[in-house]
């Protein structure tokens, strides 16, 4: 795509530019809302003690890894499809797969002993032992993790947003009936909440299945073959800083909730605060969309050797999402003093929730900052760099900051927050610094190197498997 230099030029591809995050994006934050919107009518009135710990702490945990991992899918795949190399990215496909199968296999065992991990880490005892039933009913949940995010950003590296959009509408309109029939009409309760999202998430998953493998990806999918199996070490390499990079942005939030835990009163404590991060975690949804459009975009032109296009894209989508981001802030500082009572009817909990309705607002504005400028980091393969500015910026500024506001001073819940917010600032002003130091022309040429690094020619490429 060629950048113009004439204004009737450039409001033509700022215009192009602000239709590509608009097309409807579930990039899965399941551990976040139990897989948002899909998630929200899961539990049955009240949520069952230990739920929202094993939300926000074991789920998080695994799907902070697998979505870290499963980015390096987003780069490789991006890059290919604008490189023109469109068989290389089922092959990335394959190869995120098997990587990421080992992965989760290797961190079963924070589910399955659920318990004794919540009790190792101080809780109390009834809710430890109530997060640990739950967390075994998570296990077949967790695993649709490996495929959707895998598979989401391949489609998603080919522009096939909408595809993704409708399987998710199907996968919601599942989801809610059973729902109510299962948990409500049944009474199944827990187990058969926790049944229900299991089967519509992997709805979701099958679905995208039969749209690769039923030839809808003519290009990019030639089929199996043993080629996903040749240089895994490279790619278990970027994974691993990809998912170093995504762990600690997600795990952040986890690691404040749990020391909420540690609070006087601490079960109101981390209601408030889990409500508030789902709130969050629901306006985070859109921003999401914005990042995925980063990665997509800023990858696509690398591939195609396009610097002045990826500039420009990266101010377009951070202009537009910081408008949004400013609408939701005015929205939560209106009716943050009402939001908590959809989510619940104590009145102490709600209080507690709209103390914290200020604090809410600011962190849905920085929801329009940094998550768009993690996914021009995404995009162009800088996930190791970003990673160290999220390690000294969450957990050397804002962990301590929050733990000092938080428990040596009256402000509790606050104190946490405020520390969070300080961690997202420093960050957001840090990776803003190193993508306006960045030397695009020199992108270019490391992605075609990576490229380069990975390609199989279709001559060369082994025998498949099968269709």
């Amino acid at each position: 795509m060629r950048i113009a230099t004439d204004f009737r030029g450039i409001g033509f591809h700022f215009c192009l530019e602000q239709g590509v995050p608009w097309v409807p994006q579930q990039q899965p934050q399941q551990g976040d809302a139990c897989s948002a919107p899909a998630g929200a009518p899961l539990q049955p009135p009240p949520p069952p003690r230990g739920y929202a710990l094993v939300q926000t702490l074991s789920v998080r945990f695994v799907n902070g890894i697998l979505l870290g991992m499963s980015s390096a899918t987003e780069t490789l795949c991006g890059q290919a499809f604008g490189a023109g190399q469109h068989h290389m990215m089922g092959i990335y496909l394959q190869r995120s797969w098997i990587v990421d199968l080992i992965t989760l296999t290797i961190l079963l065992p924070v589910f399955i002993f659920g318990t004794q991990v919540y009790r190792l880490l101080g809780e109390d005892e009834s809710i430890a032992q109530s997060g640990g039933y739950i967390s075994l009913w998570f296990i077949p949940f967790v695993y649709n993790f490996v495929f959707s995010l895998t598979v989401q950003m391949f489609l998603q590296a080919q522009l096939k947003n909408m595809v993704i959009a409708w399987l998710s509408i199907f996968q919601f309109g599942i989801h809610i009936p059973l729902s109510w029939l299962v948990v409500y009409k049944m009474g199944w309760g827990v187990p058969g909440a926790m049944i229900v999202l299991s089967a519509s998430s992997w709805f979701l998953v099958i679905g995208e299945f039969i749209y690769i493998f039923g030839g809808w990806c003519p290009y990019s999918w030639k089929g199996f073959t043993v080629a996903a199996f040749k240089d895994l070490v490279p790619v278990v390499k970027l994974s691993l800083s990809s998912g170093f990079m995504v762990c600690l942005e997600l795990w952040y939030t986890s690691v404040l909730v749990l020391l909420a835990g540690y609070m006087s009163n601490a079960e109101v404590a981390i209601s408030a605060f889990s409500i508030c991060l789902n709130i969050n975690a629901w306006e985070f949804m859109i921003s999401l969309g914005f990042l995925g459009a980063a990665c997509v975009r800023v990858a696509n032109e690398l591939g195609r050797g396009n610097p002045k296009a990826v500039k420009f894209s990266i101010k377009v989508l951070l202009g537009t999402s910081i408008v949004i981001g400013t609408f939701f802030f005015v929205i939560c500082l209106m009716f943050g003093r009402k939001i908590a009572y959809a989510f619940t009817d104590d009145k102490q909990v709600a209080d507690t929730v709209s103390e914290l309705s200020i604090l809410l607002s600011f962190s849905v504005l920085l929801n329009s900052i940094y998550p768009v400028l993690s996914g021009v980091a995404i995009g162009a393969g800088m996930q190791s760099i970003v990673a160290v500015i999220n390690l000294v910026c969450y957990y050397l500024i804002g962990v301590p900051t929050g733990a000092l506001l938080g428990y040596m001073t009256n402000l509790q819940v606050k104190g946490i927050w405020i520390g969070m917010i300080g961690g997202i600032v420093v960050e957001s002003l840090a990776i803003m610094y190193l993508t306006w130091r960045t030397d695009w022309d020199d992108q270019v040429k490391k992605s075609r190197e990576r490229l380069s690094r990975f390609y199989v020619s279709t001559s060369d490429e082994p025998e498949e498997i099968s269709n």
